[in-house]
């Protein structure tokens, strides 16, 4: 396969002629580039493209973090990134780690590496001194509450959020409030659970370690959620989900085991997913393809750190 070299020559002109034609600098004689296209014509040449792409500094190429990329939430979340990345003719290099460190780790290593130019984590795994260790290579943008630290991010404050949301099932008139949720680790995950710490002491309402429901994901996870009810002799009257998903799966179950909702169990989701409307679920609505859009342009400014909180709002629907 012919080279920038063998073009030279067929051509009679230099290397630097060669490139200045391939990367189409306006001072070539007309004789000289049509040379150059001939000979790259009649050689079938085609450009190293990461050749190209390393005397430019750039890959053009952003990596994206996501446990599972099947789930509506980081649907929508890598929604708005690609959305925003073709705008910049870049590209996304998705890594679905299912919570494993070691593909975290592949991912910043690439980073590392130059191998891509970003790297946007959605929701992490590694601890802030793995990643802090990997902020010298290149920019890292967080969708987490990361404020304290030398990265920037795109956040939800789910303190607040969640305190918000459990105030408003206590001023409708609910008690015995729990929540689900997907893991027990992760910032946004210690942000939820001091919020609802923090509210039951505040309203003075006893701590039930059975009503924090963890594991919660998809669909199918409410119909678990509702059988563990059912075999509690006090079960919570109102339940906060962090997912619409696990929520819409709660609503079905509890029709087809009879449960009123919410005279006996109300729902509150998160999300505001398609899924929440066509059920009439109350929800909290995250704006994800627009946080998606935040944290790709974030990812672009590669000389500054900024963090963006995206404010959430409720949607009342029947299920409260």
């Amino acid at each position: 396969m012919a080279n920038i070299k063998d073009i030279a020559k067929m051509a009679g002109v230099s290397v630097t002629t060669v490139s200045r034609v391939l990367n189409h600098h306006p001072y070539v004689s007309e004789a000289k580039k049509d040379a150059v296209l001939n000979a790259i014509k009649q050689s079938n040449y085609k450009p190293n493209i990461n050749a190209i792409h390393l005397s430019k500094g750039k890959t053009f190429l952003v990596g994206v973090v996501v446990p599972f990329s099947n789930h509506p939430y980081f649907g929508y979340l890598i929604e708005g990134i690609a959305a925003e990345a073709l705008k910049h003719n870049y590209k996304l290099v998705l890594f679905q780690t299912n919570y494993n460190e070691e593909r975290e780790l592949e991912a910043l290593t690439m980073l590392k590496l130059k191998q891509i130019d970003a790297l946007i984590i959605c929701s992490r795994n590694c601890s802030w001194e793995t990643i802090k260790d990997y902020i010298s290579f290149g920019p890292i943008v967080l969708c987490e509450d990361a404020r304290k630290k030398q990265v920037s991010s795109t956040f939800i404050d789910h303190y607040k959020s969640f305190n918000a949301a459990l105030d408003y099932l206590y001023q409708k008139g609910y008690r015995n409030i729990g929540y689900c949720i997907g893991r027990k680790t992760g910032t946004n995950s210690h942000q939820r659970h001091q919020a609802y710490l923090d509210f039951i002491e505040k309203v003075k309402q006893p701590f039930h370690k059975d009503y924090i429901f963890y594991d919660c994901y998809q669909l199918e996870d409410g119909e678990r959620v509702v059988n563990k009810l059912l075999n509690m002799k006090q079960p919570p009257s109102a339940l906060l989900v962090t997912s619409d998903q696990v929520a819409a799966g709660i609503l079905a179950c509890c029709k087809e085991k009879q449960i009123k909702i919410p005279d006996e169990l109300a729902i509150l989701g998160f999300d505001n997913e398609p899924i929440a409307k066509v059920m009439n679920i109350t929800t909290l609505d995250i704006p994800l393809f627009e946080v998606g859009r935040k944290l790709f342009n974030q990812a672009m400014k590669h000389d500054s750190i900024f963090h963006e909180e995206v404010e959430v709002k409720l949607i009342e629907r029947q299920t409260v």
